[in-house]
């Protein structure tokens, strides 16, 4: 119990903290606002910086569900065919390795409706962590197991669904959780390259328009918004990959 508090009251202690030092120094707002002004800026504009958020998370839910399923997909044509994975990973790799703000304002222009556009920034940087856990889970079946199922007459089909598919599921689901956050932040840093270009959409213009008039106590709002959303989509696939375990375990 002491344990599950600890969190808690370690973010008290340093909202406490905070406030004390921001009053104590005398801290202008435009430098950094106190939490009591943060949250002043949140009740001024709640509904407004709601709808912000749900716009910045349905792009990462649809690009997370886009990741995991190119990512799975990919994952198991490598696993399959050697010439799949031959063509397939540099590509994933050099896919994963380049910034995101680089190559952001051509695919908005590219693309040019602006969600799809969000969407698929985003999904770039959940991609990988799916592609590369689903395909270890792929090979991680002891090579004795394998062996018994091609003496039994086993097909690659049948290899696959019966032993590389089950074998995976863990290390997809512990992908999944990773690609959350990465969603995440890859949906804020194409709505501030969006924003740049006048596409307002989501907390990321929200923040990028508050820095641009110096509202440093709402900016602070939507950046603590932005953090427990991503702390609750942490946990929540995280729970979600505990409750796909049990199921399989009672199953």
């Amino acid at each position: 119990m002491i344990l599950r508090l600890a969190p808690w009251f370690f973010g008290l202690l340093a909202l406490f903290a905070w406030e004390g030092a921001v009053r104590g120094l005398d801290v202008p707002a435009y430098i950094v606002p106190a939490p009591s002004s943060v949250f002043q800026a949140f009740v001024a504009d709640p509904l407004g910086l709601a709808v912000s958020l749900a716009s910045t998370l349905t792009v990462t839910f649809a690009a997370l569900l886009v990741a995991a399923i190119l990512g799975a997909s990919m994952a198991i044509g490598m696993a399959t065919s050697r010439f799949a994975q031959a063509a397939i990973q540099p590509w994933a790799v050099a896919l994963q390795v380049t910034p995101l703000p680089a190559i952001a304002p051509l695919i908005i222009i590219w693309v040019g409706d602006p969600f799809t556009s969000l969407v698929v920034c985003a999904t770039i940087v959940a991609f990988f962590p799916l592609f590369a856990n689903t395909a270890t889970g792929l090979a991680s079946p002891p090579p004795e197991l394998a062996d018994l199922f091609q003496l039994y007459g086993a097909g690659r089909f049948r290899t696959l669904t019966l032993l590389r598919l089950p074998a995976a599921v863990p290390y997809f689901l512990s992908g999944l959780r990773i690609s959350g956050g990465l969603a995440l932040v890859g949906a804020v840093v194409a709505e501030l390259v969006a924003g740049s270009g006048g596409f307002a959409s989501g907390l990321a213009y929200r923040i990028l328009e508050a820095s641009y008039r110096l509202e440093m106590p709402r900016m602070f709002a939507a950046l603590v918004l932005l953090a427990l959303a991503g702390i609750a989509i942490n946990y929540g696939l995280g729970a979600f990959g505990d409750w796909v375990t049990r199921r399989r375990g009672n199953a």
